[in-house]
């Protein structure tokens, strides 16, 4: 009580003030010879960090409004066909009627193509890199396309990583959803045409949770005008087996009210061809069997998703946000069929065995999120609470047989095993947050606690035959409970070409997990602070140089702290590790911005005593282990390179290139615990082309190239992949309907083999899912479908950490 005392005096002693009045902005937009523009876009940005505070539209005549401006420093813009006004400098503190903004305009025509969008937009801020999209040919897709886009980010499979890292992804600055396949449904639902920027936070300031690695924060546009609007999406997917989508949306607003409600089914079949083989070694390293499996696994599930959103303001000082989740998968199957050879030294057939795995699987996720904003009177202070609670359930039940032969065909023997799991986790979190400028800087403070309980109950039973690596006595039942307390100081401070953001946070963590059957105890008792640094230096505006330092601690799923076993079959398992420890990381990055087309980017990370994906072979006992463990040491380092640039009116490139190290030390468990260092020198490209193809912008392409040479994956190595993507997507009818269609993974080169060699280990494996596939997409909006959409996710690292069953 003591420490959560202390914490929340830290933010409440800068609290006071009292209420603040807003201004009106007025003008119109012309051009160099004076000639009026209609409809062009209106920017107003915050001076400190050009973070976007509101926008509007220019009527048929070029005059514009913008109201309910609090007193501030901003920086307003106008922009039309992507060409912009000079920022003017503006201290509201009174009405203002501006005269005129002047855009310098050019006749972007080729061969009688005119176009309508601008071209994306690169902005490197003290502590992110900005890629604004919003009227751009990249816009013309999903949310989950603009993110495969975005400078810095390498798709793996299904998962988005900014070096090396998976990332995070957040909807204006809330969190979207909990894990990979999850947040991409979400975002393949939500239209593109509706985002202004993607944030790429290499290093998270302190306002973030120390917990994890980089975020991607997706800006959505702003529209005040108010009314209703709805829509109805669905997909069709062709690949080995046909799948769909269906979705609908609905959103009203008034002056002070905001409703969304959205739901999601997502029914589909698909299967997972995986090919594994292990050399197994004497104490001489030399190979005496040579096991071949091939996994045959279908699954079948029935996503949906539901959410409500409520806004309501109150007054001018006053608002009110609570936004519920509910997402659930029920009756998920999986069959999995095992083919298994083994054969001697000289390649000949010694037995086989086949296995049958099915397992059925239930999910349930709940979450509802409260969040209460207060504006003092201080100009641009306030105070901000939020109420956060998840339930989620998670229940398998497994039945796994295997029969085994001899080299003519013979049966041998059998054996059977049934396994009844569950788990059950609550989390509940409290935040509080102040902010203020302080003249033309700016001062945040927040308190953060969280508490998280988790219970799993593994149970084996109905036994048939016998074996040496599975018995009765490995049911268990675990129970985690964590409590997190935290608080944070921020201060950002602008200069005429240097900007700087300092802040450091501190947490206290208190861990306990508890094996009932084993009767072992694992505790977490710790604080550690975590500092973060930015600079940005820009001489003119063709160059920018940036710096930033951030460490932050990454702490274990829940799943991988049970010491249960998964089996796929009796010497091919997953086993949890209750003595996993949170790491920590020290990031640094060195960045240069040349015209705002060509970026430069050095890093270094040290992970310290990373939580990695390790696959250890028993030689003796011919078994395969999967588990996650605590190396001794890990690092990366880098350059990146960045091109975004248009080529031509109609065609806009943008090309990354990350040329990067990548190693971790590791205890070998099998080859006499010592310490073995897994290292590759990797390069990953990537090429996007997006093109304009009628007159009117409502026709649009894109083509991709992604090219990945190799990258660590714990004690595995990657080969070479190669995805190729063609995608094309047109709208009628005033933006009413769109219709799309993509094609992934055309060359069938996306998946990679995975091997671990060394010492006397010689294990690999290939995982084939459907990565080709044909995707047929509509939109339907109806309704005054011009506005602005209140959709969030629940911005939650405590959420992040469960894992997706999908």
């Amino acid at each position: 009580m003591k420490n959560l005392t202390s914490i929340f005096l830290l933010v409440l002693f800068t609290i006071c003030g009292a209420y603040a009045q807003t201004f009106t902005i007025t003008g119109k937009v012309v051009d160099e010879q004076n000639k009026i523009i209609p409809f062009a876009n209106i920017l107003l940005l915050q001076a400190t960090d050009s973070t976007f505070v509101q926008g509007t539209s220019a009527n048929e005549e070029g005059f514009f409004e913008l109201s309910e401006v609090e007193p501030n420093l901003y920086l307003l813009q106008a922009s039309y066909v992507g060409r912009g006004s000079e920022p003017r400098a503006l201290d509201i503190a009174t009405d203002v009627s501006l005269g005129a903004l002047i855009i310098p305009l050019e006749n972007n025509e080729l061969d009688e193509v005119v176009v309508t969008a601008q071209r994306p937009k690169l902005q490197r801020l003290p502590d992110r890199l900005v890629f604004s999209v919003e009227n751009t040919v990249v816009s013309q897709g999903t949310s989950w396309d603009i993110l495969k886009s975005t400078p810095g980010v390498i798709v793996n499979q299904d998962a988005l990583m900014i070096r090396g890292q998976n990332a995070t992804v957040y909807l204006n600055d809330r969190k979207v959803q909990l894990s990979g396949q999850e947040v991409q449904d979400l975002l393949q639902g939500l239209s593109g045409t509706n985002i202004k920027s993607v944030e790429v936070i290499a290093n998270p300031p302190a306002s973030y949770d120390a917990e994890g690695g980089p975020i991607l924060n997706i800006i959505t546009s702003k529209n005040i005008v108010p009314g209703y609007k709805g829509s109805v999406n669905g997909s069709f997917t062709q690949a080995v087996f046909p799948k769909f989508s269906l979705g609908t949306s609905h959103y009203y607003k008034t002056d002070k009210l905001n409703l969304f409600a959205n739901y999601t089914i997502n029914p589909k079949k698909e299967i997972n061809k995986t090919k594994k083989g292990i050399n197994f070694m004497d104490d001489a390293n030399t190979v005496f069997s040579v096991w071949d499996t091939d996994y045959n696994q279908t699954d079948r599930s029935q996503s949906q998703n539901a959410s409500f959103i409520l806004d309501y303001d109150f007054d001018d000082q006053n608002s009110l946000n609570l936004t519920s989740n509910l997402l659930f998968n029920l009756d998920q199957g999986q069959e999995t069929l095992l083919d298994n050879e083994m054969r001697n030294a000289q390649a000949q057939l010694d037995s086989t065995f086949t296995s049958q795995n099915n397992a059925n699987m239930d999910n349930t996720n709940l979450a509802f999120d409260l969040t209460y904003v207060h504006k003092l009177k201080k100009e641009g202070a306030q105070i901000r609470a939020n109420g956060h609670y998840t339930y989620f359930n998670g229940e398998m039940f497994q039945r796994l047989s295997s029969n085994y032969f001899d080299a003519d065909g013979t049966f041998l023997r059998d054996f059977g095993f049934d396994t009844d799991s569950d788990q059950e986790i609550k989390i509940f979190t409290g935040q509080l947050d102040y902010s203020t400028p302080i003249g033309n800087a700016s001062f945040e403070s927040g308190a953060k606690m969280s508490s998280i309980t988790s219970e799993n109950n593994m149970a084996f039973f109905n036994f048939n035959g016998s074996s040496n690596t599975v018995d009765a006595s490995q049911s268990d039942r675990y129970i985690y409970d964590e409590d997190v307390y935290a608080a944070y100081m921020s201060f950002v401070k602008n200069w005429e070409k240097w900007s700087m953001k300092l802040g450091v946070r501190g947490e206290l963590t208190k861990a306990e997990g508890r094996s009932l059957t084993l009767d072992e105890v694992n505790t977490q008792d710790f604080f550690e602070p975590f500092p973060s640094v930015y600079l940005l230096y820009s001489p003119s505006d063709k160059h920018s140089f940036s710096f930033d330092y951030g460490r932050n601690i990454n702490r274990p799923k829940y799943n991988d702290l049970n010491p249960f076993r998964f089996f796929y079959n009796e010497n091919d398992y997953e086993e949890g590790n209750p003595g996993l420890k949170p790491n920590f990381s020290n990031s640094f990055n060195f960045n240069y911005t040349l015209n705002s087309e060509y970026f430069f980017d050095v890093y270094y990370r040290d992970n310290g005593s990373n939580i990695a994906y390790l696959v250890f072979q028993d030689n003796n006992n011919q078994t395969l282990v999967e588990l996650k463990q605590n190396v001794l040491d890990s690092k990366s380092y880098g350059l990146d390179f960045t091109m975004s640039k248009s080529i031509l009116p109609p065609w806009y490139m943008y090309a990354y290139t990350s040329i990067f190290h990548e190693e971790e030390t590791f205890l070998a468990e099998e080859s006499g615990n010592v310490p073995y260092t897994n290292e590759v020198n990797g390069v990953y490209a990537y090429v996007g082309n997006y093109l304009t193809l009628s007159s009117d912008g409502t026709f649009t392409g894109e083509v991709a190239a992604t090219y990945v040479s190799k990258f660590l994956f714990g004690s595995y190595v990657s080969d070479e992949q190669f995805n190729l993507t063609i995608g094309l997507r047109k709208t009628l009818f005033d933006n009413k309907i769109t219709l799309s269609l993509a094609a992934e993974d055309i060359l069938e080169q996306y998946v990679p083999t995975y091997r671990s060699q060394y010492l006397n280990q010689d294990n690999f494996y290939r995982r084939r899912p459907e990565t080709q596939f044909l995707r047929f997409g509509f939109t339907y909006n109806f309704g005054n479908f011009r506005l602005e959409d209140n959709q969030r996710g629940i911005d939650k690292k405590e959420r992040e950490r469960l894992e997706s069953q999908d």
